[in-house]
């Protein structure tokens, strides 16, 4: 949509018209539906930036922002540049997203269904016979056989719990927003995921600030937009405060060194940009080597996971081969005695 409009723009065709020929066009029935009320909207008297705003599933705050900037400095092809950069950044974070969490969910779903066949069909098979040799069996044969019960008598009660589990903090996190800070500040400092998750939500915030910024839009109402990408609530709640402080008069930069939230580097080119005037292309840069940091910190997170979960189940298998195959070779040995 924003692409056709913005070719239209650079034609020189009036915006009512792109409006008509995109809802027209479209092969979405819920954007030709909206793309009515929006055309409706501003067929009445009300601007294009506002007209989208009353459709918040739809459009997303910054882009909102970004089209009030652009109706404010007269530039909507500039505007609708903008929006399709952001549009483009954003689809990209998310694949990387998907990819670091996608790989490491299937191979743990692997493992544990791996681990609940064995425990609970295999093993009980084997034990009957380990039970009739009539010998005292070796503690690592006894807590397998321990562990195989458990399974098979509530192992179904332990995976319903975890699903169960993972609903209930959902739902607490959509209903709490007490609970949701206090579960993506454990998420922020987690080993691994913790710099991850950070790296990820501050490119988030410097591409969206400094797409916002870079379209001529105060600097207050560039941190009330941006903080929202950042999707993390210990940032946001930073963010928060950082534009407080910005309002009572201190520098971008001073601002977020207070908060306790922004690497070096991020405040260090903050106030490069701040100094040079050129703030703007300093954020593409930190957006840049985040974007570069990020793929590599997920490559790297799951060229470790990987090998950790072969360990884990590798480890499984001898456990089980040497409890049964140990009172089986001593029976024999005794056996040719």
């Amino acid at each position: 949509m924003f692409v056709h409009l913005e070719q239209l723009q650079k034609a020189g065709v009036p915006l009512m018209e792109g409006l008509a020929d995109v809802r027209d066009t479209t092969d979405s029935p819920k954007l030709r539906d909206v793309l009515s009320d929006v055309y409706r909207e501003v067929a009445e008297g009300n601007s294009f930036s506002n007209a989208l705003s009353r459709h918040p599933s739809v459009f997303e705050r910054i882009f909102v922002s970004l089209i009030a900037a652009g109706e404010e400095t007269g530039n909507l092809t500039g505007a609708f540049v903008q929006v399709v950069r952001h549009l483009k950044w954003t689809d990209a974070m998310r694949s990387k997203i998907k990819k670091a969490t996608r790989y490491p969910k299937i191979l743990l779903v692997v493992v544990l269904g791996v681990i609940y066949v064995m425990m609970s069909y295999v093993v009980p098979q084997v034990v009957g016979f380990l039970k009739d040799i009539g010998k005292a069996l070796p503690p690592i044969t006894t807590s397998l056989i321990a562990t195989s019960d458990f399974f098979s008598n509530y192992g179904l009660y332990v995976f319903a719990g975890i699903i169960i589990f993972y609903v209930l903090m959902k739902i607490a996190r959509a209903v709490s927003e007490g609970f949701r800070y206090y579960t993506d500040y454990l998420a922020l400092n987690t080993p691994v995921m913790g710099p991850l998750i950070r790296k990820i939500a501050l490119a988030q915030f410097c591409s969206t600030f400094g797409v916002l910024f870079s379209s001529g839009l105060e600097i207050l109402k560039c941190l009330d937009a941006a903080k929202q990408t950042a999707g993390n609530m210990v940032l946001v709640d930073a963010l928060a405060t950082v534009r407080e402080r910005v309002q009572e008069g201190l520098p971008l930069s001073a601002a977020m060194t207070r908060s306790g939230e922004f690497p070096n580097l991020v405040v260090r080119m903050v106030k490069v940009g701040e100094d040079s005037g050129n703030l703007t292309s300093v954020l593409e840069q930190v957006t840049e080597f985040y974007d570069k940091d990020v793929n590599e910190a997920i490559d790297g997170m799951i060229q470790m996971i990987e090998p950790m979960l072969t360990v884990l189940l590798g480890g499984m298998i001898l456990w089980i081969a040497a409890a049964i195959f140990g009172p089986i070779y001593d029976s024999l040995g005794d056996m040719s005695k």
